[in-house]
C-alpha cells in the first residue's frame, strides 16, 4: 500500500467487483509487465513483454496514460510515444498492420506508472474515473466528487451507523446525499456505468461481468435511513434533485428550500456531513463571515448531541462556528487542499455564551475615524468618503463608504506577515465593520489590491454589475463597486474636481486620460462652454457619457476615444483649461511606446501646451508617490507652476498626503 494506491492479488472477478463496488478508488488497474528502466530502450522492452495482441483487436483505438517521470524517462510524451511504439511494432511484427492511437474516446486504455527506477504498465479496467457514477447532471460553482462524498461519510462515522438520520445543510447539487442513499441502499456505484475499460479487453468474460452486475442489483435494498437536504439556492436544489432523480434515490431524499442558520429537523440525534461555501473567491468571505457565525448558534441551539463533519479549503472560516473540534483529515477536492473537520455537538459544545461586542484595535480605531470624520461631513455635500486607510498597520485594508455601501481593498501583506495571520486579521475586519458602521454584510465589497501597472487597475476582476449612484457637490455618478479594482470614481480627487467646477465658466475644458468623466461632468455643472473628454477605452468613454447624461448636462460635449498620447500631439485645437491625470505606467497594447510619467510627462505637458489658449491653465495631476516635476524645464518653456498638491488632498486622506501630486501650470511670457 502506498498513499493513493491500494495493491492486491486477484482475479477476474475481483476486477469486476472493485469497478462494480469501489466507492472511494479513482481507478481499478490491471498489471501486465513491470521492469527495471535505465534507459528508452528498457521502457520498450518492458512493453515489449506484452502479448499486446492478446489484450486488444487490430480495429479497437488505443491510448497511453503515462504518470511519473525519472532520470531516464523526463517526459510523459516520451514515455508515452515509447511503449506506443512497442505496442504498434508488435502488431506489424504479427499481423502486419497496425492499431490507431486515439486520445479522446479510445476504445481501450492503458497505463504506465514510473517510480524511481521501476517502470509497470497497466490495463485501465475503469476507463474512466470511477467517481464519475454517470448520474450528475447538473453541478455547482465547486463540485464535491462523489468518491470524496463517500469518504466525508465514512470519516464522519456515519457510514458505521447508518440507521441514525443524515443530514446535509447547505447540499448544493447533492453529491453527499446521494451517496448516502446509494449506501444506505447497499447499491453499488457502478451499476449506472455504462461503459468500462474492460469492454474491449480481450480477456474479457461477458458472462462473469452479466452475473456480477445482476447480483448487485439483487444486493439492493430498501431505504429506512431518513435523509434530508437543504439548499437556500432554488435552482441549486433543483439539479441536486435532477440527480437524485438520475441516481433512483429521489423517493430516499427528502429536500428543504430554506435558510441553514434556521432550519431545524425534527428527528432525533444523527450526522451533520456538508461542504459548505469557504469562500474560494475572496469577496463571498464578506456574506460567508456572519453567516457561520449565525449557524454556530442555530446547531448549538437546535442540534445538540448530532455529530457533525464538514469539508473547508479555509480553516478560519469555521472559526466562526464558535466550536471546538474533535479530529480533521488532510483531504483534496480536485485541486483544492481541504480538512475535513469533525466536531460533537455535546453539552459544553452547545453552551451558548453571550455575544461580546467586537473590542479589537481595528473596531476602535475605525470607530474613532467614524466620530473624527463626523463634524467634518455636516459640511460636505457627498456620501462618498474614506474610513479607513491602513490605519494600523497589522489591518491593511483602506475602506471606502459609497452611499449605503461599503467597499475594502485588501492590500497585499508583507512578505513576513504569514498568509494565515493575514486571513485572521481580515477576517476581524469583515466581522466589524456591519457592527461599527451599521452597513449589512451583503453591502460589503471585498477586494484585493496589489501594485498595478499601466491599465491593470482599469481591467475587469467580476461580473457581478454591482451599480449605485452616488452624489458629490451637486453632481451624481454611477460608480460600479465590483467589476473593476477602481469603481469609476478617485474619491482623493473631490476637492480636485470641485476646483475644476470653479473655474470652467464660459470656458472650453479638455479632459485627458479621463476615466469615467467625473471631471467632465463637474465642468459642464459649472457652466463650462464645451467639455472634451479624451480615453483610450471605449468602456469607460461610453461611462462618461452615461455620466454626463445622468446630471442632464446641456454643455457642447465632445466625447473621443484614442491613445491620448497620440491624439494630443496631432491636435491642433485650443483651450481655457485642460486638467491631465495619467497614468503612472502603461504598456498597453493600443500604444505604439511604452509611457512613464516621470520620464515622459515634460513631452506631455508640451504637446498640452500648444494647445493653450493665453492665460490658459493647466491642471496636472499623478498618482506617483516618487514622481518629481521637472521644474527646469517648464520654467525654459516660459511656465509657471503653482503646487496645489496638499490643499487638493481631502480630510479624509490627510492620512495619506501622497496619494496624488497636483499642479497648476500657466504660460506667463506669451510662449
Amino acid at each position: 500500500m502506498r498513499p493513493g494506491q491500494v495493491y492486491l492479488d486477484g482475479d477476474l472477478k475481483d476486477v469486476y467487483t472493485l469497478c462494480l463496488w469501489s466507492r472511494l478508488g479513482n481507478r481499478v488497474l490491471v498489471k501486465l509487465a513491470e521492469g527495471k528502466i535505465d534507459s528508452a530502450e528498457d521502457l520498450y522492452e518492458v512493453a515489449s513483454q506484452v502479448n499486446w495482441t492478446q489484450q486488444f483487436s487490430l480495429q479497437d483505438t488505443f491510448v497511453i496514460d503515462f504518470v511519473g517521470t525519472n532520470r531516464t524517462i523526463n517526459n510523459t510524451q516520451f514515455g508515452a510515444l515509447k511503449i506506443k511504439d512497442a505496442i504498434v511494432d508488435q502488431f506489424n511484427h504479427r499481423l502486419g498492420e497496425r492499431p490507431s492511437v486515439e486520445k479522446r474516446g479510445a476504445s481501450i486504455r492503458f497505463q504506465a506508472r514510473v517510480r524511481r527506477e521501476n517502470c509497470a504498465i497497466y490495463l485501465d479496467a475503469s476507463g474512466q474515473s470511477l467517481h464519475q457514477r454517470q448520474y450528475r447532471q447538473h453541478t455547482g460553482l465547486a463540485p464535491l466528487k462523489e468518491h470524496l462524498a463517500c469518504a466525508m461519510l465514512m470519516r464522519s462515522g456515519w457510514a458505521d451507523d447508518m440507521q441514525k438520520p443524515l443530514f446535509d445543510p447547505m447540499c448544493g447539487s447533492g453529491t453527499i446525499a446521494i451517496e448516502a442513499a446509494l449506501m444506505a441502499s447497499n447499491k453499488a456505484p457502478g451499476l449506472g456505468r455504462s461503459k468500462w475499460g474492460f469492454d474491449h479487453w480481450q480477456t474479457h468474460d461477458a458472462q462473469l461481468w452479466s452475473s456480477c452486475v445482476e447480483s448487485a442489483k439483487q444486493a439492493v435494498t430498501e431505504v429506512t435511513t431518513p435523509i434530508y437536504a437543504n439548499d437556500t439556492d432554488r435552482r441549486v436544489l433543483n439539479h441536486a434533485k435532477q440527480n437524485a432523480d438520475s441516481a433512483d434515490v429521489m423517493a430516499d431524499i427528502r429536500f428543504f428550500h430554506s435558510d441553514a442558520t434556521k432550519l431545524q429537523i425534527d428527528d432525533k440525534p444523527g450526522y451533520i456531513v456538508s461542504n459548505p461555501p469557504y469562500g474560494e473567491r475572496l469577496n463571498e468571505l464578506t456574506e460567508l463571515l456572519p453567516v457561520f457565525q449565525q449557524w454556530g448558534v442555530h446547531l448549538k441551539s437546535h442540534f445538540q448531541d448530532w455529530n457533525m463533519c464538514l469539508l473547508t479549503a479555509n480553516r478560519d472560516i469555521l472559526k466562526q462556528l464558535k466550536l471546538t473540534s474533535k479530529k480533521h483529515y488532510s483531504m483534496n477536492n480536485g485541486a483544492i487542499e481541504c480538512q475535513l473537520v469533525t466536531y460533537e455537538l455535546d453539552d459544553k459544545n452547545c453552551e451558548v455564551r453571550e455575544s461580546v461586542k467586537s473590542d479589537s484595535d481595528f473596531a476602535n480605531r475605525l470607530s474613532k475615524n467614524i466620530k473624527g470624520l463626523a463634524r467634518w461631513l455636516k459640511k460636505q455635500n457627498t456620501d462618498c468618503y474614506r474610513l479607513y486607510d491602513a490605519d494600523l498597520p497589522e489591518y491593511n485594508v483602506a475602506i471606502d463608504r459609497y452611499g449605503d455601501w461599503l467597499v475594502v481593498q485588501e492590500y497585499a501583506a508583507p512578505k513576513d506577515i504569514p498568509e494565515q495571520k493575514a486571513r485572521k486579521r481580515l477576517h476581524e475586519v469583515l466581522l466589524s465593520l456591519p457592527e461599527v458602521t451599521g452597513i449589512p454584510a451583503e453591502n460589503i465589497v471585498l477586494k484585493t489590491r496589489q501594485k498595478q501597472k499601466g491599465t491593470n487597475q482599469y481591467q475587469k476582476v467580476a461580473e457581478k454589475q454591482t451599480s449605485i449612484i452616488v452624489h458629490e457637490n451637486g453632481a451624481k455618478f454611477t460608480v460600479n463597486l465590483s467589476d473593476y479594482l477602481d469603481t469609476g470614481l478617485f474619491l482623493d480627487h473631490r476637492i480636485t474636481r470641485e476646483m475644476i467646477q470653479q473655474r470652467s465658466k464660459h470656458k472650453d475644458v479638455l479632459n485627458l486620460f479621463a476615466y469615467t468623466g467625473s471631471v467632465s461632468v463637474h465642468a459642464g455643472l459649472g457652466g463650462a462652454k464645451s467639455v472634451t473628454t479624451v480615453d483610450m477605452s471605449n468602456t469607460y468613454i461610453n461611462w462618461a457619457k452615461q455620466n454626463v447624461q445622468l446630471n442632464g448636462i446641456s454643455t457642447a460635449n465632445h466625447f473621443i476615444q484614442a491613445d491620448c498620447l497620440d491624439w494630443l500631439s496631432k491636435h491642433d485645437q485650443r483651450y481655457d483649461l485642460i486638467f491631465i491625470d495619467p497614468p503612472s505606467f502603461s504598456n498597453s497594447k493600443r500604444m505604439d511606446n511604452t509611457w512613464d510619467v516621470q520620464r515622459d510627462h515634460i513631452g506631455l505637458l508640451k504637446n498640452a501646451l500648444s494647445c493653450l489658449n493665453p492665460d490658459g491653465e493647466i491642471i496636472f495631476s499623478n498618482n506617483l508617490r516618487q514622481f518629481k516635476l521637472d521644474y527646469d524645464s517648464l520654467a525654459d518653456m516660459g511656465v509657471t507652476v503653482t503646487d496645489i498638491g496638499k490643499q487638493t488632498i481631502p480630510e479624509d486622506f490627510k492620512r495619506n498626503p501622497k496619494i496624488h501630486h497636483c499642479w497648476i501650470l500657466k504660460v506667463t511670457n506669451g510662449n
